[in-house]
Parts: structure tokens; C-alpha cells; sequence
């Protein structure tokens, strides 16, 4: 009994990892996607050059 317990608790804790690591990559893309963006609808200043368009 106690084997099968582990057993379904790695599986358990297995796919919960997986979920969680997946989630991760589509946040991971999401904000990628938005970085990309910043960059190409950057506004330009009144100099004439394109600013940051990030506060830091």
C-alpha cells in the first residue's frame, strides 16, 4: 500500500511540476512578445530620437 502511495504522490507532484512549468514558458513568451512590441512601437522625443520606452 504504502508503495503505491509514493507512487501516485511523484506522479502527482510530477505533474504538477509539469503544469507549473508550462505556465511559466507561456508567461515567459507572453512577455517576450510584449518586450518585442516596446521596441518596434517606440516613441521618438522631441530631439528627433527614438526614447526608452521601458522607466528604469
Amino acid at each position: 500500500m504504502v508503495p503505491l502511495l509514493l507512487v501516485l504522490l511523484l506522479a502527482l507532484v510530477l505533474f504538477g511540476a509539469g503544469f507549473a512549468l508550462k505556465a511559466l514558458w507561456w508567461i515567459a513568451v507572453i512577455v517576450l512578445v510584449l518586450w518585442l512590441l516596446g521596441f518596434v512601437l517606440r516613441t521618438a522625443d522631441s530631439g528627433g530620437r527614438r526614447g526608452r520606452w521601458y522607466r528604469w
